[in-house]
Formats: structure tokens, C-alpha cells, sequence
């Protein structure tokens, strides 16, 4: 319901569990939502990386919004990625909707984003100390 209720487009690449309790439970998007089927890991990669905002229940698609500097709704109440949390980058938003739609329209990020899981130039330094041993 808290889809319908956001103001901008929303696309959801719907999980086959989630699509059948969306089905028992009769709810129909409005027209702003696209419900997609499941996509591919370099597909979630590309419409992670184009969204103004993420929101999801996944562990993992919220580390992976913040690699790509997407901000994060969490569905849940807790998360194993509290550092991003920490970070502001992800808000824990429970299954409210109000509470959801609200953080919709209001969350945003700091303008920095701390290298929590390394700055990318790991491979750069392996190869420099392979070199500086050889």
C-alpha cells in the first residue's frame, strides 16, 4: 500500500514468494508502479545505480544501494548493516506505511559517504606490493 501511496515512480522487481501473497491479497498498483519480474544481479545493479531511492527488505541490496550511492529505505526494524546506518545513507523504516511514505519524501543522506568497505584501489596496491616483491 505504501507503494501506491508514494508520488513518483516506483519500480519493483517482484520476488515469485512476493508476487503470490501480492496476488492472495488483491492489491493492485497504481499506475506510477511498475511491478517487474525478477531481474538479474547486473540488471538490480543498473536500476540501483539510476534510483533516487532504494527500499527494500533484502540485507544485501542495502549494501550494495550504498556502494552505489543510493539511499536506503529498510523495510525491517533491524539490520546486519548498521554501519550504514550509522553512516545515514540507510533508515530503518519498519512495515508502516506511513512511516514509509513519510521517509519517502523526507530522507536524505549527508552529502559525504564514508568508504566503509574500502576506497576500490585494493587491486592497485596487491599488484604495487606483487611488484615491489619481485
Amino acid at each position: 500500500n505504501a507503494f501506491n501511496s508514494v508520488n513518483e515512480p516506483v519500480v519493483f522487481p517482484v520476488h515469485p514468494g512476493t508476487r503470490k501473497v501480492i496476488t492472495e491479497r488483491g492489491f493492485h498498483a497504481a499506475p506510477h508502479v511498475r511491478l517487474l519480474e525478477p531481474v538479474g544481479y547486473l540488471d538490480m545493479v543498473a536500476l540501483v545505480g539510476s534510483a533516487r531511492l532504494v527500499m527494500t527488505d533484502s540485507g544485501g541490496l542495502q549494501k550494495e544501494a550504498y556502494w552505489l550511492g543510493a539511499p536506503c529505505l529498510t523495510l525491517r526494524n533491524e539490520t546486519e548493516w548498521v554501519e550504514t546506518v550509522e553512516a545515514g545513507w540507510n533508515l530503518l523504516v519498519g512495515s508502516d506505511a506511513v512511516k514509509i511514505v513519510d521517509a519517502v519524501h523526507s530522507f536524505a543522506p549527508p552529502d559525504s559517504r564514508p568508504a566503509l568497505y574500502g576506497d576500490g584501489a585494493a587491486a592497485d596496491r596487491c599488484v604495487e606490493l606483487i611488484g615491489d616483491r619481485s
